[in-house]
This record gives structure tokens, C-alpha cells and sequence, in this order.
């Protein structure tokens, strides 16, 4: 799969980016409670920044009182000052607390209403704005991810940028108050700091983007293979989706490698910098005291008071990331929010018809896609449908016919010409008055992923539970309802994903029969029904279709025999219209040339045998589903999209495999004994630099406590005699020096080095697991925990945080230890009996540096995870905004929505208050902390066991060690997690697959003839294991011959051909190939031999010319290409696309109708040239000229081939070798068709005689 659209869709996003709002524009939706909170956060921000300047001149004032007093009263003058520290604790608890409560809160109700009022905004947006302007994905994206970039940037990051800018302007006022000079000469290293830190951010910021979008598009080929499982290994194409994915992986691992050297280079740079600086200050304050009678304490005061402001501009860097990502996403969301569409459900103005007759008419249209403006589709197209009838539609795949549903519905507005109901141009009226009189059943029916009572009420939504049923009971869906264990309440799963074709069109006319419309938009409404069920949902319809006016789309001509009037539809213009009766007399029209494609030599016959008199009806019933639910029909899809089974005939929906889980369990429990050890040799190639990182990250370790020594060295120096005084501050002025030298050599090769080595851990991961999951059974993935978005989440989180396990974890493993071990031992040497004491206290340190670290990145980090439930809400809309659209759900798909926010909402509350108490508690810890070590100090010196020197010594040394340790600690990842991650890793990695295709062995035959047996098999959905599919189950189809399996919805047709691709294994006995069990065959050689043609093709993501590709292994040469196409009648309308062969079929399919779809699907099938052919109602979605032609060509690819052929129809059905009727899965008639109608009341005459009817 290409991903060559996903890349240039990432780059569009880009440019998106560099418009942005301003930052006052971020807080438009912010009402008065929101602007008393962030008053309050704002007052309580600044006041905690004026804290860390106050907290330098205290600080400097128990320098002084320590370096000026003497032992006799060292005590009194110490005691003054820690109580300062003490009542500055109190107040910095309670404005950090308001500070970061306040300002959380009102992120989080700003963001809950901003997420709301863009779900309102694109579900009210005209369905062209989803064509051409945004995709599902988009749409999905901003909602999920863009909100949270907004809350951030409108939430406690602002908070922080006020704390810091408070700060900031208080080290200054505090530098340049008590010493101007020394003040004046670090101002001038602030810019390299500043320039420094916007360097590195603005240079990380473009490489973690250009990594993130490397892993999207790696992400999408991940979400493609899985929801189409079924057509990869029915292609054999695990392997090309394994190339394709690790060469999207590997350019993430460059992003990272990149990217770590860039955090390295940056942090090298910065303490380089700050230490070069800290250097300059310690030397020019030493000839200040000499010069200006400068004190340590007023010179430690301005040192810090100055570098904890210019440090505030560093900090100052996520929050500034954060304010231009998040009006880089506020500019997208709120374009979106402001945005007035042309066609708007919200309008109220417009005419009410209150009292509709259902008149439609379309008067010289004219109209093209939005998505292809090029392609006209209607060129004065005509067409009036008189009150109370029905008109029928009929024509070639892509002549229009579904065109006419979406104008009636107002989905789009003609670029000229005029929709009318009841004379009043649809444009003129009330939008909601006209879609709510309007009921659609469409060929592909859409369900929300909720229960089918709720399904059904978005017809009408205060609908009573007798009501409900009786629409159920209408459309024939009771039957199975009513076997399920939950009844109405069962939830449908994904799109429906938990029902069959058939189930989800009944509930789809449930959901249009209790809507009570006027009018009734019929687009293949019956298509996916057996034929028993077919009949009566037609009779359902007819009742409902009594004085409405019923506009009807369709193939198959003998639906539409008994409408009021026929409209043949050709290249986008009416060519024929009239009754049936009227249109067959024209044996030259094309009415009449579409019927004798459909009516064969051999139907002529059945209707002469079949000829007892029937009543003509008003049925549109027509002789199309002698088998039942087509992609479906055993009831167990293996052409969804989602990975799960599609019929919920009986319970057991969810339910897994026994084996599987004690499998996966065992897995889980060998993963939790040694992960560590398993991780380890996964990075084993990269140990030396693991080695060499590692030693990069002890030298970074003893920076914090180094510094501690030269800082309390410095202070010392302070209070000695003049000429010692300029040697000593000197001497510890170059130490800084050299520490900022080594910087920034160790840590950009700590973080290089780790970089590195935990890229290529992802990589080799994510290669491993993906591979892995290819190769996983069918079975395995019909499972709801393996579906293509958890799947696709392992690969991406999981992967990432087991990297943080091994090399980020080990990189601060080893820098804390050197941290702790050089401070400990700096303290020690210095005064061992004051280290004991303060270690004792000192942990409350680390507590304040992890909260601050906390802080800075967040406490909301972790707000994506709060409103997945809500996403999953909107998702199913976006996805399904036509119905959505059609139903008038718009704003019952808000209120539910909004409904999910509420819990996220009150978490984000809850995060917030926990968060203040936490950050302020933090803060109160810290100053008392140090109240209290110096405390003591001042007891050890007033007592003769210490000097002022040893205390600052040990006191920074291990001060500053703590918070070294606290802060790395905080940014380690959660082992737990992390742990989590690796046991979910190798539970994947070990597992092996039941059914593995990328396995060697299995024997293969020189010479394929197509013999197949089925011998006493019995077989039960592993995700079903109560529902019996077949028992003893016996079936010969020898070679070269077709078979064709008929029966209704739910017998066991598609299984039959899911074992012989082997989707699945039998639970008893064989399925023989040639004679030999295909279970000893090389699973990958046999599916070589087959081709698979399903009712509902699986496109991807590509081109055309792609997408038939994926049939044959290795190059495709331009002849083999265009004869494959040629052969299934695809070529015709591929050569009319502006791009041909080049042209993008868009999210499965979307930008082709059904039958260019399938004409496609059948060209990637005729590529492969497989000895056994598998058609599941392969010529379904065609018209009759298109089938016809497919159908010759399928006739042709069939000779000297077995094929096995799931059909309705009879011209299919009739002209195979054998005919198999299965019920219940058993085979209860075969033979030819002429035998089997000759049999009397047999199952295959009665439906015969039923589809004649």
C-alpha cells in the first residue's frame, strides 16, 4: 500500500499549520466563570513567581547571617531568618494551589465546550465539506488530538508562562536592587541562554513533527492491513505490508536518532551556557566584594535572583511550544466552528411544510461531484414523480441513479437547474421539515456502534418499545432479534460489525419504517436479503409505500416491474420512461435491452414451468437472493473491515476461544518472569553504545552535586582574606567554566548514544510485532481486543514504552546513581554527622523537584486516554454523516456526545484540585526543608562541631543532588506502564499463529487439478463456539467444475469458502485438496492457488493501478495490467478518470461506486490466475451490461478452473455443473439445475419458483 496520499495529506496539515489565532483569540469561548478563574489563576500565577526572587534574598540573608556572625550568636541571627523561609512556604502553598487548580478548571470547561461546539459545527457542515475539504481521519484527529493542544495551551500552561514571568521580573528587580552591577554583566549573558533555548525547541519542534507524521503513515498501513485481513492473506500480501511498514519505520528511527542528538546538542548547549555564566558571576562578584565591598550573601542573592529569571526563559520554552501548537490547532478547529455552510441543517429559516404531498421533481440539473468537478454526471437532467407513486431508476453502474437520492435528500444543491417538492424548490424550505419527511435505505446500510433498539430509534427518537417493535416486526427483523440473549439491547458493535448484511438492512428499514416518511428513497434497499426475508420486508414496504411517493434504485429489473414508472438512466440523462408494460413493447429501447440481459434462455424456461397464475401485486420483489445475506451468507463475514464476525444469530458474541486465551494467558505469565532480560537481548546488537551512553550519563550525573561543592566553595571564598578571596573565586569561576565545556560534549553523547540504541529497539519492536500480527490466523482477529485500532495503539505506545524501559530508564538509572553517590560523598568528606542529619530530611527536596517537573510537563498529559469514549461517539458519526444527515441526528449525536465529555470533564476537575494541593504541599515541603537544614547547621556551628563552609557545602551538595535526582526522576516513564507494555509485546511475539502463512513448511504439489472434498466437517466460530455452523459436513466438487452454493442468510454458504481459504481450521474432520488435507499444505502455496472475489470488495488506500497490482507477486507489466482490467469491463471507466490508472480510490473504496469497486476487486482476481476460483456474489453490485461482460469474462477465467460460487441470482446460479443447497449447515439438495427442479417440493424449486414470482 502506497501511502503516498497519507504523506501528502501530512503535508497539506503542515502548511495548515502556519496559520494560526492570536492568543487572546484562543479564549473566545470562555464565559464568565471561566474569566473569574483565570483572574484568580492569573493573581495567584504572579504572586508564586514573586516567590523563588523573595526566596534568593532570604537565602542571601542566611549567608550573611552565617559568614558575618560569630559562634555566639550565629544561632540568634540563623533562627531570624529560616522563620522567613517558613512563612514563605505557607504562602507559596496557597498560591500554587489556586494557581494550578484554577487554571486546569477552566482549560478543561474551555476545551469540553470548544470540543462540543466542533462536533455541532462539521456534523451540520454540507456533505461536500467531507468530499473534498476534510476526511474521517482529519475530522477524528482535531477532536482528538488538537483539543487537547488547545486545553494545554489555554489551561495551567498559562498559568506556568505567568508563574515564570513573575518570576522573571522579580529576579530582576531583586538582581538589579541589591547589586546593579553584577546584575548588569549577567543581563549580558541572558540572550545566549534565550537564543540558545528558541534554537533547540524551534529545531526539536520540527523533528519530533517530522518523526510523529514518519510513524502516521506507518500507523495507517497498519490500520489498512488489519481491517482488511481477509483480502491480505487471501492475496498472499503479508509479506509486501511488512516491506511497506518497515520502510516507514525506519525513517521514524532516523526522526529519533535525529531527535535525540538535537535534545542532547540542546541541553549541552544550555548548561554550557548557564555554567560559562554562573563562572563569569562567581569571578566578577569576587572583584566587586574586593572593589565595592560586594557581601557573599548579596552576591549569591544576585547570582541566583538573575539566573533563576533567565532560567524562567528556558522554562518558558514548553509553554511557548505549547501556545503556538495550540493556536495552530485553535485556527483549525475554530475555522471549522465558524464555518457557514451552504447547505445548513441549524438554518431555521426556509418554508415549514407542514402538510407534504411528496411531489418531487428535478427540472434541467445540472450537477457534478465536488470531488471530481470534471466528470458531469447530470446535463439537464428531467424527472417528475407525481404525489403517492412510485418511480423506479434504472441504468448502467455510474449513470446517476443513486445521484437522484442524494438531490432529493439536499446531500448537495445541482450547479444549475432546480429540485422541487410539492413545486417549492427544495432550497427554499426548511432543511430539517424536509430531510425529517424523507426516509432513506441505502444499499450499504450504516449503524451505530450502540444497541438496535437505539439504532432504530434515530427514525424517531421519543419512539415508545411498541413501536419499536413493530418496525422491527415490519422489516422482518424480530426473527433474529428476538434469539439474541439481550434482545434489543445488543449492542451492534463497530458500523454494525456484530450483525450480518442481511440483519444490518433490517434494522437499517426498522430504523426507516418507524420515521413514518412521505417520501421513501429506496437505493438497493432489499440487497442483502435471502429471499424469504426479502419477501416479506418487500411486503413491509409495500404497506409503508402506500400513498407516499417511493423513489426506487436498482440493477436488477424485475424489482421495479410493478412501479408506477420506469426511468432508464444513461450518462446522466433520461433516455426511456414508462410502465414495464410500456417499455417492453419497445424491443429496440433500452429498457428492453436491460431485460434481456437479465432474462435468459434457461429463466424463460423456469417461467413456463413455473406459469400457474399469480396475482400481480404491487410488489417490487424480484428474483435476485436465492441464498440469502451475500458477503455473509453462513452468518460470518470474512470481509469486514473491522476484524470482527458479522452475524449475531445466537449468543456468544464476544466470548474468545478458550485455547487462545490459555495461550495468551501463558504467555503473559513467561512475559512477566523475564522481560527485562528478553529486552535486553532485543537490544543487544547496540551494547556498545549502550556502554558508551551509559558513561556519558554517570558523567552527567555529577554535575548537580559538582556544582553544589564549586557554589558552596564560592561562598566561602567570599569571607576570606582579600588576595585569598580573588584566587579562590577565580579558581571556582573556571570550574564552571569547565563544567559547561564538558556538558556539552557528555550529554549530547548520552543522549546520541541512547538515542540510538532505543530507536532501533522501536524499530526492531514494532518490525517483529507487525510481523507477527500478518501472521496471525483469521480467528485470532475477530477478536474486539484485535482489532485494527488496539492493534495499531500497541504498535505505537507499547513499542515507545518499552524503548523508555531499557535505554531512557538505564540513561537516568545511571545518571542518578552518579548523582547520588558524588553528592553523598562530597557531604560526607565534608561534615559526615550534618550529611547524616539533612539525608534524613533531605527526600522532602525531591518531593518539590519531581511536583515542579510534574508541572512543567503537565498534569493533564494524559487528557487523549480521558475522552477516548467520547471520540469513539464522534468517530461513528463523522464516519457516518450521510445517515446521520439523513435522520436529522444531529443534534442527538451532540447531546450523547456532550453526555461523554461530562465524566471526562469531572476527571479533569478532579486532576486539577489534586494537582493544586499536590504543587502547593510541594512547595511548603521545599522551604521548610530548608529552614530546617539550616536550622541544624546553625546548632553544629554555634557548638563548635562544624563551619559555616561545611554547611553550605554539604547542604548544596546534597540539595542540589536531590533535586538533580527528583527531576530525572520525573522525567523517567512509568515503569509500570512500561512493564505492561513489554508483557503485551511478548504475549504478541510468542504466540504462534494456528494458521501460519509465514511458515515454510507444508508440502506443495507439482500439479494442482482442483479436486476439492470436504469430509465429515464439523465447525464453530471460535468467537461463537455455541453456535454450531456444521456437523458432519460432506461435500465432493470435482475438479474443473463449478459449484454453486445457494441457501438463505446464515446457512454455512461463505464458510465454505473461509475453510478453503483457510481462514479457518475445522474443529473435526478434512478438507482435501487433490486428494491431500490442506491443513498438511504450505498454507502461503495454497493460497496461491486460490482467487477470492467478495460481494463487498476491500479496496485500500492507493491508486487504481496499485490496488490491481496486489493480485500477482513481483512486477506487473502495463499489458498485464490493463488485460486484467479489461477482462472484468474496468477498463472502460478507468480510462474515463482524469488520472486513469493513477486515480486514488480514497478510504476503502469511497471515491468509486459499488460496481467500479467490484470490477476492480475482480481485475485483481483475474491477475493472480488461480486454479481454484472463489466467488462470493462476485457480480452483485454490477448492472446488467457490466455483468454481463464480467460474467463472460468470469466464464472464460472458469474454464479449467474448480470454481466455488456463492450466488442469488439464477442467471449465476443456473449455468454451474452443480448445485448445492445448503440449511443449517447441511447439504439438503445437489445436483444440476434441471434435476433439482424436477424434484417436487424440493428447497431448490421452491426458491426458484419464489424468485420467479
Amino acid at each position: 500500500m502506497d501511502t503516498a496520499a497519507v504523506a501528502a495529506e501530512g503535508e497539506e496539515e503542515s502548511l495548515g499549520q502556519q496559520e494560526k489565532v492570536s492568543f487572546m483569540g484562543m479564549f473566545r469561548y470562555a464565559d464568565g466563570t471561566d474569566l473569574l478563574l483565570m483572574l484568580v489563576g492569573t493573581v495567584a500565577a504572579l504572586a508564586n513567581g514573586l516567590s523563588q526572587p523573595l526566596m534568593t534574598i532570604v537565602f542571601g540573608a542566611t549567608i550573611n547571617a552565617f559568614g558575618d556572625a560569630t559562634d555566639g550568636d550565629v544561632l540568634q541571627r540563623v533562627n531570624k531568618v529560616v522563620l522567613q523561609f517558613v512563612y514563605l512556604g505557607i504562602a507559596t502553598a496557597v498560591v500554587s494551589f489556586l494557581q494550578v487548580s484554577c487554571w486546569t478548571l477552566t482549560g478543561e470547561r474551555q476545551a469540553t465546550h470548544i470540543r462540543s461546539l466542533y462536533l455541532r459545527s462539521v456534523l451540520r457542515q454540507d456533505i461536500s465539506f467531507f468530499d473534498v475539504e476534510m476526511t474521517t481521519g482529519q475530522i477524528v484527529s482535531r477532536m482528538s488530538g488538537d483539543t487537547v493542544l488547545v486545553q494545554d495551551a489555554i489551561g495551567e500552561k498559562v498559568g506556568k508562562f505567568q508563574q515564570l514571568v513573575g518570576t522573571f521580573v522579580g529576579g530582576f528587580i531583586v538582581g538589579f536592587v541589591k547589586g546593579w552591577l553584577l546584575s548588569l554583566v549577567m543581563l549580558a549573558c541572558i540572550p545566549l541562554v534565550v537564543i540558545t533555548g528558541a534554537v533547540v525547541a524551534k529545531l526539536l519542534f520540527t523533528i519530533s513533527s517530522r518523526g510523529q507524521a514518519s510513524y502516521s503513515n506507518a500507523g495507517n498501513v497498519v490500520e489498512q492491513t488489519i481491517s482488511a485481513m481477509r483480502t491480505v492473506v487471501s492475496f498472499n500480501g503479508e509479506k509486501k505490508e511488512i516491506t511497506t511498514y518497515n520502510k516507514l519505520i525506519h525513517k521514524s528511527y532516523k526522526s529519533a536518532v535525529e531527535e535525540g542528538l538535537a535534545n542532547g546538542f540542546g541541553m549541552g548547549s544550555v548548561f554550557f551556557v548557564l555554567f560559562s555564566s554562573y563562572g563569569l558571576a562567581i569571578w566578577y562578584g569576587g572583584k566587586l566584594a574586593l572593589t565595592k565591598g560586594y557581601t557573599g550573601g548579596q552576591t549569591i542573592t544576585v547570582l541566583l535572583a538573575m539566573m533563576i529569571g533567565a532560567g524562567c526563559l528556558g522554562n518558558a520554552a514548553p509553554c511557548m511550544t505549547a501556545f503556538v501548537e495550540g493556536q495552530s490547532a485553535a485556527h483549525r478547529l475554530f475555522t471549522t466552528i465558524r464555518r457557514k455552510p451552504q447547505i445548513d441543517p441549524d438554518d431555521n429559516i426556509g418554508k415549514q411544510l407542514e402538510d407534504m404531498r411528496g411531489e418531487v421533481e428535478l427540472k434541467d440539473v445540472y450537477f457534478s461531484y465536488p470531488a471530481r468537478p470534471e466528470q458531469l454526471i447530470f446535463d439537464g437532467f428531467s424527472l417528475h414523480v407525481p404525489s403517492g407513486t412510485t418511480m423506479a431508476i434504472v441504468g448502467e453502474s455510474g449513470s446517476g441513479k443513486s445521484t437522484v437520492v442524494t438531490l432529493v435528500e439536499r446531500f448537495y444543491d445541482p450547479h444549475d437547474g432546480e429540485v422541487l417538492i410539492d413545486g417549492i424548490n427544495i432550497k427554499s424550505l426548511n432543511l430539517d421539515s424536509v430531510r425529517g419527511k424523507i426516509g432513506l435505505v441505502s444499499q450499504e446500510p450504516v449503524l451505530f456502534m450502540t444497541s438496535i433498539k437505539d439504532n432504530i430509534t434515530y427514525g424517531k427518537e421519543d419512539a415508545t418499545i411498541e413501536e419499536i417493535k413493530r418496525a422491527a416486526e415490519l422489516a422482518n427483523a424480530t426473527i433474529f432479534i428476538d434469539k439474541l440473549p439481550n434482545g434489543y439491547d445488543t449492542m451492534v458493535g463497530q458500523r454494525g460489525a456484530q450483525l450480518s448484511g442481511g440483519q444490518k438492512q433490517r434494522i437499517a428499514i426498522a430504523r426507516a419504517i418507524i420515521k413514518n416518511p412521505k417520501i421513501l428513497l429506496l437505493d438497493e434497499a432489499t440487497s442483502a436479503l435471502d429471499v424469504e426475508s426479502e419477501r416479506i420486508v418487500q411486503e413491509a414496504l409495500d404497506r409503508i409505500m402506500v400513498d407516499r411517493t417511493t423513489l426506487v434504485v436498482a440493477h436488477r429489473l424485475t424489482t421495479v416491474r410493478n412501479a408506477d414508472c420506469i426511468s432508464v438512466v444513461q450518462h446522466g440523462k433520461i433516455v426511456e420512461q414508462g410502465s414495464h408494460d410500456e417499455l417492453v413493447l419497445n424491443l429496440d429501447g433500452a429498457y428492453s435491452q436491460l431485460v434481456l440481459l437479465q432474462e435468459s434462455h434457461e429463466e424463460k424456461k423456469i417461467d413456463h414451468r413455473l406459469s400457474t397464475p399469480r396475482s400481480k401485486s404491487k410488489s417490487l420483489s424480484m428474483k435476485r437472493s436465492i441464498s440469502g445475506s451475500v458477503g455473509n451468507s453462513s452468518g460470518h463475514s470474512f470481509t469486514l473491515p473491522f476484524g470482527f464476525p458479522s452475524a449475531m444469530e445466537l449468543p456468544g458474541g464476544n466470548e474468545t476461544h478458550g485455547e487462545n486465551q490459555e495461550e495468551q494467558s501463558g504467555d503473559g505469565e513467561v512475559s512477566k518472569k523475564a522481560p527485562m532480560v528478553r529486552l535486553a537481548l532485543l537490544n543487544k546488537p547496540e551494547v556498545p553504545f549502550l556502554l558508551l551512553g551509559s558513561l556519558a550519563a554517570a558523567v552527567h550525573g555529577v554535575f548537580f552535586p559538582v556544582f553544589g561543592l564549586i557554589l558552596s566553595g564560592a561562598i566561602k571564598a567570599f569571607y576570606e582574606p582579600p588576595d585569598k578571596l580573588k584566587k579562590d573565586t577565580s579558581f571556582w569561576g573556571l570550574m564552571c567554566v569547565l563544567m559547561g565545556i564538558i556538558s556539552i560534549i557528555a550529554i549530547p553523547a548520552e543522549f546520541f548514544l541512547f538515542g540510538l540504541a532505543g530507536g532501533k529497539l522501536i524499530e526492531r519492536i514494532r518490525a517483529l510485532s507487525f510481523q507477527s500480527i500478518v501472521h496471525q490466523e483469521v480467528a485470532w482477529f475477530d477478536d474486539p481486543r484485535n482489532s485494527s485500532g488496539a492493534l495499531g495503539a500497541r504498535l505505537s505506545i507499547d513499542a515507545s514504552n518499552v524503548r523508555r524501559l531499557v535505554g531512557d530508564n538505564l540513561s537516568l538509572m545511571v545518571q542518578i546513581i552518579s548523582t547520588l553517590v558524588t553528592g553523598v560523598v562530597i557531604a560526607m568528606i565534608a561534615d559526615w554527622k550534618l550529611a547524616f542529619i539533612i539525608i534524613c530530611v533531605i527526600p522532602l527536596v525531591g518531593i518539590q523537584g519531581y511536583a515542579n517537573v510534574k508541572f512543567l510537563n503537565g498534569f493533564s498529559q494524559d487528557a487523549k486516554m480521558m475522552h477516548e469514549d467520547a471520540s469513539q461517539v464522534a468517530t461513528d458519526a463523522v464516519s457516518s454523516i450521510r445517515t446521520v444527515a439523513s435522520f436529522c441526528s444531529e443534534k442527538r449525536i451532540t447531546r450523547i456526545y456532550e453526555q461523554k465529555c461530562e465524566a471526562s470533564k469531572n476527571q479533569g476537575f478532579k486532576t486539577g484540585i489534586v494537582g493544586g494541593i499536590g504543587f502547593g504541599f510541594s512547595f511548603l515541603m521545599l522551604y521548610l526543608t530548608y529552614s530546617l537544614c539550616f536550622y541544624v547547621g546553625g546548632q553544629f556551628v554555634r557548638h563548635g562541631k562544624s563551619n559555616f563552609g561545611d554547611v553550605f557545602e554539604v547542604f548544596f551538595a546534597l540539595v542540589l543532588a536531590t533535586m538533580g535526582i527528583s527531576q530525572t526522576s520525573a522525567m523517567a516513564s512509568d515503569s509500570k506502564k512500561a512493564k505492561d507494555s513489554a508483557i503485551s509485546i511478548f504475549a504478541l511475539l510468542d504466540r504462534k499463529s494456528e494458521i501460519d502463512s509465514s511458515s515454510n513448511e507444508g508440502l506443495t504439489l507439482d500439479e494442482v487439478k482442483g479436486d476439492i472434498n470436504f469430509r465429515h466437517v464439523s465447525f464453530n466460530y471460535p468467537t461463537r463456539p455455541d453456535v454450531v455452523i456444521f456437523n458432519n459436513f460432506t461435500l465432493h466438487i470435482p475438479h474443473g467444475k463449478t459449484i454453486a452454493l445457494v441457501g438463505e442468510s446464515g446457512c454455512g454458504k461463505s464458510t465454505v469458502i473461509a475453510l478453503l481459504e483457510r481462514f479457518y481450521n475445522p474443529d473435526s474432520g478434512t478438507i482435501l485438496l487433490d486428494g491431500v488435507e490442506i491443513n498438511s499444505l504450505n498454507t502461503n502455496w495454497l493460497r496461491k492457488q486460490t482467487g477470492l472475489v467478495s460481494q463487498e470488495p476491500v479496496l485500500f488506500n492507493d491508486t487504481i493501478r496499485a490496488n490491481i497490482a496486489y493480485g500477482k507477486d513481483g512486477e506487473v507489466s502495463e499489458e498485464e495490467l490493463i488485460a486484467a482490467a479489461k477482462a472484468s469491463n474496468a477498463h472502460e471507466f478507468i480510462s474515463s478518470l482524469p488520472q486513469g490508472y493513477e486515480t486514488s480510490v480514497g478510504e476503502r473504496g469511497i471515491q468509486l461506486s459499488g460496481g467500479q469497486k467490484q470490477r476492480v476487486a475482480i481485475a485483481r482476481a483475474i491477475l493472480k490466475d488461480p486454479k481454484i476460483l472463489l466467488l462470493d456474489e462476485a457480480t452483485s453490485a454490477l448492472d446488467a451490461e457490466s455483468e454481463r461482460i464480467v460474467q463472460h469474462a468470469l466464464d472464460h477465467v472458469m474454464i479449467g478452473r474448480t470454481t466455488v460460487a456463492v450466488a442469488h441470482r439464477l442467471s449465476t446460479i443456473k449455468g454451474a455443473d452443480i448445485i448445492a443447497v445448503l440449511k443449517d449447515g447441511v447439504i439438503v439438495e445437489k445436483g444440476g439445475h434441471e434435476s433439482l427442479m424436477n424434484i417436487k417440493d424440493g428447497v431448490y424449486a421452491s426458491l426458484v419458483e419464489l424468485r420467479s414470482a
